[in-house]
């Protein structure tokens, strides 16, 4: 089979299409991302600590940290962005600590939500409000 250049691209295009439609992290509502993320299950708030800062002066480097001892994975969600998926996180067998730490971008203030997966199937949640004076993505 002979391929053109054009559909060479066609197909490259279509194939790319496919792998972002396709991908969970492109949902576009907070509650669609959770909904996927917990399976139905019912999140409960004790087990799960979210370190956030109350006011951060650049919404480009925002620091947060999530300790959920216990957890298989963890997604950190901030409905506020354009893309509110902002991070996941996944445990292995070999984890020592689950705890995963990094720095986000927020568009302005909003509530940052921090999900865990624990091992036995059970849904954690914790969120904190930041308050953003310098806009992150989009402002």
């Amino acid at each position: 089979m002979k391929l053109s250049r054009r559909e060479a691209l066609w197909f490259g295009f279509g194939g790319a299409a496919a792998a972002t439609l396709a991908n969970p992290a492109f949902a576009a509502t907070v509650e669609e991302l959770t909904a996927a993320f917990t399976a139905g299950a019912a999140p409960a708030a004790d087990g799960i600590s979210l370190t956030a800062p109350e006011i951060a002066e650049n919404g480009n480097t925002v620091p947060v940290s999530v300790e959920a001892p216990g957890a298989v994975a963890v997604m950190i969600l901030a409905a506020g962005n354009p893309e509110p998926a902002v991070a996941t996180a996944t445990f292995g067998p070999a984890a020592g600590k689950q705890m995963f730490a990094t720095r986000i971008r927020l568009a302005k203030t909003q509530d940052v939500v921090a999900l865990a997966k624990m091992a036995d199937g059970s849904i954690k949640q914790a969120s904190a409000t930041v308050k953003v004076t310098i806009g992150g993505c989009g402002g």
